[in-house]
């Protein structure tokens, strides 16, 4: 995949950065246009990432801004809360703007003492019209004593920098630019070769111990079965080089994908440090593998096969799409699956984990009100915005999108007795629409080519399917489905053990309660979200989860008892009657008198169809 070069002395779009100052989490950043357009240059700075499917007005944190050209000042129009428009002018347009960074997260930047880290969309203004032209950044290092030992690691290829170093890199175009994350500080390093292509592992954060050896083999297995997956007879991957930085924090979990790297976060406990060598691994360490694979999956799904209206992205309004059941519940359905397949876990430890994942879907009433497919378009507004009625009123289309994934799989293997699988769907959609998306194509696949394209692979009428699972609400029926595979599903709720029926939190030494599920008891009692329980039948409920559990089991299902709560500062009573816990107990266990034939790769495919053009 060959990189577009610059042309001529001075390349047509340049930014530099610099660490304006640390201990003020200010980035300081000069974008120089050397062409602006004749009718005055327009720039502006994302609304949001991709990715992440929510507004997040990046603008908010350009703290000044200021433009010059040949020397004078030129004054900005601000044309809305992130645009700017410069007159026209003859020379280079200069402009200086600083940032405010101090969000850690893996969504947008953040400066300190300890390290720097930027996402495209947070601080390179995009300059409108040009954004398909060669784009260079400066990388520059802080002048300050704490980042004397600081590197960079981006996947970014150099221009006249060394790897790992300060100085100029170049991006193709404005898109490759802003999905390019930088992560700057005195980090640890390795690197490991998959299927040929080199992988950095970056880890950021104090993390005593830390096994690299051993990260990056259970990595390198990982990246390596999934690129087979995709390229069974090639092993090639879609990128040059690979970038895993990961932010390393007391508590944290989360990740982002990007089309030739990932920013994570994680919990430092969740690492593995070579004190637990020869050991099986930590369940915090398999999430974190979990997380990588996730990511890394999106390097296929979602970073080349996208959806039509990703192609290209609108980075200033929503872009609405009902398919993000497909690009991340189907991306969590493999996830896990490519840790039993590279062997990091074994089938019992998956079945453990889709139990878990079965368990949360079915927890909510959301379920039954919205489909997965409404839950992609609405991912603006109701997923990314979530509040205290949220499991009432939404469906994750990560986590039921995931079982979607997984009923699917079984559908077809079952109809085709094995001679195809979801593996063959998923091969196709990379074949048609994101095996040459940057070199060629840069087209997305709309919704009814997905389902046209379920059909042919799958040799079947799948319109039932996606009506009542995917646009429906209705639940996948997976303890039937299991079955012919010799997996036993059991559903083992606790009907003697009486609830109150509501997500606990604390707040302080109190006991709150942060969700109230419809239909249950504290829900019929009139008890809602946010109110802070303070005694049961007079006994002082406290912050303890063991309390409240304790004093609820001095009692039977269907006892009524007085509950005392605060609701902001009015003292209020209810009479409570106590139901059986709903909370789903989902365990599949694997018959031995049955062979196992799923979650397994099919091991010969058949041949594919050939791969369309455009």
């Amino acid at each position: 995949m060959k990189k577009k070069k610059t042309i001529g002395q001075a390349p047509a779009i340049a930014y530099a950065i610099a660490a304006k100052d640390l201990a003020a989490h200010l980035f300081q950043i000069t974008l120089t246009v050397q062409h602006p357009a004749a009718e005055g240059q327009v720039l502006a700075l994302p609304a949001w990432i991709p990715g992440s499917y929510m507004i997040r007005e990046f603008s908010r944190n350009i703290v000044q801004i200021r433009a010059e050209a040949e020397g004078r000042a030129v004054p900005l129009t601000k044309l809305d809360k992130h645009s700017w428009q410069a007159p026209p002018v003859a020379g280079p347009l200069v402009v200086v703007y600083d940032v405010y960074a101090w969000d850690l997260s893996v969504r947008a930047a953040h400066l300190d003492q300890t390290h720097g880290f930027f996402n495209g969309t947070s601080v390179f203004l995009r300059v409108v019209g040009q954004e398909d032209v060669p784009h260079v950044v400066d990388i520059r290092q802080p002048e300050h004593e704490a980042a004397r030992t600081w590197r960079v690691a981006t996947a970014l290829p150099e221009l006249k920098a060394r790897r790992y170093g300060f100085g100029t890199y170049v991006a193709a175009d404005y898109d490759e630019l802003i999905d390019s994350p930088v992560e700057m500080g005195d980090f640890a390093l390795a690197t490991f070769i998959a299927h040929g292509v080199a992988h950095d592992v970056v880890i950021t954060g104090r993390v005593p111990n830390l096994d690299m050896e051993r990260l990056c083999a259970d990595l390198k297995a990982i990246c390596e079965t999934q690129i087979a997956f995709f390229e069974p007879k090639t092993k090639r991957a879609p990128m040059e080089r690979y970038v895993f930085m990961t932010l390393a924090v007391g508590d944290g979990y989360g990740g982002l994908e990007h089309r030739a790297s990932t920013a994570l976060i994680c919990a430092r406990a969740d690492l593995p440090t070579t004190a637990q060598r020869g050991k099986e691994r930590s369940e915090g360490y398999v999430k974190f593998l979990g997380l990588c694979s996730h990511e890394y999956f999106h390097t296929w799904n979602v970073k080349r096969i996208k959806p039509a209206v990703f192609a290209p992205y609108d980075l200033q309004v929503e872009n609405y799409t009902p398919l993000l059941w497909l690009f991340e519940g189907f991306t969590s359905y493999y996830d896990d699956l490519f840790l039993v397949r590279s062997g990091m876990i074994t089938e019992q430890q998956y079945y453990k984990t889709l139990g878990k994942t079965i368990g949360s879907v079915l927890r909510g009433a959301g379920r039954t009100k919205q489909s997965v497919a409404d839950s992609s378009f609405d991912a603006w507004g109701k997923y990314y915005r979530q509040d205290e009625n949220a499991p009432n009123a939404i469906v994750s289309y990560y986590a039921k999108g995931s079982l979607v994934g997984l009923a699917l799989d079984l559908t077809i293997r079952t109809k085709t007795a094995g001679q195809r699988s979801l593996d063959d769907i998923m091969l196709a959609l990379w074949q048609r629409f994101g095996r040459d998306f940057y070199p060629d194509g840069r087209r997305g696949v709309t919704p009814a080519e997905v389902e046209t394209l379920f059909d042919e692979i799958s040799g079947m009428k799948l319109k039932p399917f996606f009506e009542k699972y995917i646009r429906g609400t209705e639940d996948v029926p997976l303890a039937k489905l299991l079955a012919p595979f010799g997996v036993k599903y059991t559903d083992e709720r606790k009907g003697d053990k009486p609830s109150l029926d509501a997500n606990i939190g604390r707040d302080g030494a109190d006991c709150k309660l942060s969700a109230v599920h419809e239909g249950g008891a504290a829900h019929r009692a009139g008890l809602s979200a946010g109110d802070l329980l303070v005694a049961i039948d007079g006994l002082r409920v406290t912050g303890n989860p063991s309390n409240l559990e304790g004093l609820l089991g001095r009692y039977r299902v269907g006892d009524t008892v007085q509950v005392h709560a605060f609701r902001r500062d009015e003292l209020m009573t209810f009479a409570v009657q106590l139901q059986g816990d709903r909370v789903p107990g989902i365990t599949l266990a694997i018959d031995a008198a049955r062979k196992l034939e799923v979650p397994r790769p099919t091991m010969t495919r058949a041949a594919l169809p050939r791969a369309r053009g455009g």
